[in-house]
């Protein structure tokens, strides 16, 4: 999947075309993806005995065929390619600057059963 999380995203089709936020979900079985901010939708809870009824805002996903990365260097939209580095992993770059689009996350180390 091309589209990871926290990555800044533009809408390039649809309602909220030109509209910019960071990705909060990304469902790659469905191929979907949860924009902040963006594609907000209102479910209304019935009341019951113990709680009142309420509205609940809440940001739905869309396909993410309608998002483009937007290059943390550049600040342009851009697609998104692969390099392989030298020690065998994949790295995602800018197809316009070629710089990098991955970051540098530090895993803690976790004890294994």
């Amino acid at each position: 999947m091309k589209i990871h999380l926290d990555d800044k995203v533009i809408v390039v089709a649809g309602k909220y075309r030109g509209k910019t936020g960071n990705v909060v979900r990304v469902n790659a079985k469905s191929g979907k993806v949860v924009v902040e901010k963006i594609n907000i939708r209102t479910k209304h809870i019935k009341k019951t005995p113990n709680q009142p009824g309420q509205k609940i805002h809440f940001e739905a996903p869309f396909d993410i065929s309608n998002v483009m990365v937007i290059c943390p260097h550049c600040e342009k939209k851009t697609r998104v390619a692969y390099i392989r580095l030298n020690d065998g992993k994949r790295q995602r770059v800018c197809k316009k600057c070629k710089q990098s689009l991955d970051k540098i996350v530090e895993r803690k180390k976790t004890k294994k059963r």
